[in-house]
């Protein structure tokens, strides 16, 4: 599987972006999908994400309200739309796809994309 991320830039706060993961190789219907950023000195951590069916959707307690996470079945590419952007927001957001365990882990991962660089000013 491979994963392409893109829709990263540069917003000023309050502002939105939709971030894009388009894959190949195997559809997203195969996998559970989840989003992760990781900003400067800091770990990756868990944003959102979808189970394989797309019936279960999980959210990181800091954007809950604020972003949503989104399949298209039809393109292969999973969204993630961001509103109410905050500086601290600003990261490397990766998509990533794993086949099972817990959606919240790194470690649960087995395919990632390269990362798109979101950078919101205050």
């Amino acid at each position: 599987v491979q994963l392409q991320a893109s829709g990263g830039g540069l917003v000023q706060a309050g502002g939105s972006l939709r971030l894009s993961c388009a894959a190949s190789g195997r559809t997203f219907s195969s996998y559970g999908t989840g989003w992760f950023r990781q900003a400067p000195g800091k770990e990756r951590e868990f944003v959102g994400g979808f189970n394989w069916s797309g019936s279960s959707t999980y959210y990181a307690d800091s954007v809950k309200g604020r972003f949503t996470i989104s399949r298209d079945n039809a393109k292969n590419t999973v969204y993630l739309q961001m509103n109410s952007l905050k500086p601290e927001d600003t990261a490397i957001y990766y998509c990533a796809v794993r086949k099972g365990g817990s959606p919240y882990y790194t470690g649960s991962y087995d395919y990632w994309g390269q990362g798109t660089q979101v950078t919101v000013s205050s």
